[in-house]
């Protein structure tokens, strides 16, 4: 399998035939004011892919995670427009936003966000419980099959792994059949091993399931699980590597100055 390592036409990503899952169009983000601005987004443009896994990349400071967060709609940018699927979420309600999030976007972060006196079963349901959805068990029980953790589902997170925790949360942000899964940092606070398990789920829920994920990661060997790797720097999108590998993307860092 051959690497490629290009430089996407005016910053942004080749779209492929399908509508993108996520587009940023011109994206700036500016925080501060005067001689204390800092620019962290500077006309981003870029497309994700759906059914793809895309991994963010960039030396600290380059807008990587601003840019996931913008994209989820968890911050508020300064100029251009983001869009998820077909709809708009540029200037949407804080309460448009949080039902967009609730029905359309998947989390996954490096602290695990699960809570102690409940089974990672009751933990994966959580969400749609809260949303007043009843599940649908037989696409839990492929999620569960994917995620491997069918003999942990009575355990509750202080019995489980590292790892395994962070597969339940993988799990719950799956189950609620999400357009796109934004992933901060998933394997940050794992070891190798751990971190392998998690990442390999990620990439069997993009080939197995349709699943599209969106990763901010600092580590070469997690963003070579993805398909696409998309380089940052001073908020700008620099290059796109496609079929990385450790070594392609840490040469891929090394050009950026990371």
């Amino acid at each position: 399998m051959t690497s490629t390592f290009t430089t996407p036409p005016g910053g942004a990503a080749g779209a492929g035939t399908a509508p993108p899952a996520v587009t940023a169009l011109d994206v700036t983000k500016v925080y501060g004011s005067g001689d204390a601005a800092v620019h962290a987004l500077r006309g981003v443009s870029v497309e994700f892919a759906r059914g793809a896994f895309t991994a963010i990349m960039g030396p600290s400071g380059s807008g990587k995670s601003t840019l996931m967060h913008c994209l989820a709609g968890l911050d508020t940018i300064g100029g251009g427009r983001v869009l998820l699927g077909d709809v708009e979420i540029t200037g949407m309600s804080d309460r448009r936003l949080t039902l967009l999030r609730r029905d359309r976007v998947g989390f996954v972060f490096q602290a695990f966000n699960l809570l102690p006196t409940l089974t990672a079963e009751q933990n994966i349901l959580l969400p749609s419980q809260l949303a007043g959805r009843a599940p649908d068990r037989a696409w839990f029980d492929q999620v569960i099959d994917v995620v491997g953790l069918r003999d942990r589902l009575k355990h509750r997170p202080g019995e489980l792994s590292g790892g395994q925790q962070q597969r339940v949360a993988c799990a719950r942000a799956l189950v609620a059949r999400p357009e796109v899964i934004f992933a901060d940092e998933p394997t940050g606070n794992l070891d190798s091993a751990s971190g392998a398990e998690v990442l390999s789920f990620l990439r069997a829920s993009v080939r197995e399931m349709g699943q599209t994920i969106v990763m901010v990661t600092h580590d070469p060997v997690a963003a070579s699980y993805a398909d696409r790797v998309v380089f940052l720097r001073d908020g700008l999108i620099v290059s796109e590597l496609h079929e990385p590998t450790p070594g392609t993307v840490l040469d891929g860092l090394k050009s950026l100055g990371g």
